[in-house]
């Protein structure tokens, strides 16, 4: 990059990428008949980004040896000695700094989903599946445990399961004093498929996702799959 010059020859301590001609032709003064010179102005810096994930700064290649007293330092054979010990602790160093992410199921290593997904209570994640896919179960089945045994909660399980749209009818519901139905302890859910599981999987987990004293139909594909009013 080149500094601009004035008419002097002197450098005017600017870049010449900072400056634009704003005219293309010399102007004259009114009266005067001297030239103006082109008008010059600073093209404003593109702007720091300040939504991008920023990871921790890595570590200084030296970290231990440089904890050790100013003496040590000047001697070839502590600095060699722990150099080795240096080099040892850099793999357990870097999976520490790692532990921060283990926890998150969009970047936790493959091995990782199912026991996640055990420690909530989810089998669903299983090892032979696509790796988007057991993502998407362990993603899911986390952000539904606040809403277990709701109906919002059975939609948003439905539709993980099933991968497709969902339709939840059940006996909840606000009422006047004195005019609330005797039954209101039922569901009914449909659903368009099994997706990734065999049928009896499937109404397996509904079976514990849905509260025990609640009788519950299940149609899948408009068949009736389950009812837990006819086992009684």
């Amino acid at each position: 990059m080149t500094e601009r010059t004035n008419e002097d020859g002197v450098g005017t301590g600017v870049p010449d990428a900072e400056l634009v001609v704003r005219a293309t032709t010399e102007a004259v003064l009114p009266g005067t008949g001297v030239t103006e010179e082109p008008e010059l102005r600073r093209v404003p810096a593109v702007p720091t980004r300040r939504d991008a994930r920023v990871s921790k700064p890595r570590r200084h290649p030296q970290w231990l040896v440089n904890q050790l007293p100013v003496g040590m330092l000047n001697s070839d054979f502590f600095v060699r000695f722990v150099s080795l010990f240096q080099e040892m602790a850099e793999t357990l160093m870097d999976g520490a700094d790692q532990l921060d992410h283990v926890p998150d199921a969009t970047v936790t290593p493959v091995p990782m989903l199912g026991h996640l997904a055990s420690w909530i209570g989810v089998q669903t994640v299983d090892a032979s599946l696509p790796e988007n896919l057991q993502r998407l179960i362990l993603r899911s089945s986390a952000k539904a445990l606040a809403f277990r045994g709701t109906r919002r909660g059975l939609e948003g399980y439905l539709e993980m399961l099933s991968g497709g749209p969902v339709e939840v009818v059940d006996g909840g519901g606000v009422w006047v004093e004195g005019d609330a139905p005797d039954d209101v302890a039922w569901v009914r859910m449909s659903v368009p498929g099994t997706g990734h599981l065999s049928e009896d999987e499937f109404v397996a987990l509904i079976r514990d996702e849905i509260p025990a004293h609640v009788r519950a139909e299940l149609f899948v594909g408009g068949r009736k799959v389950l009812s837990t009013l006819e086992e009684k």
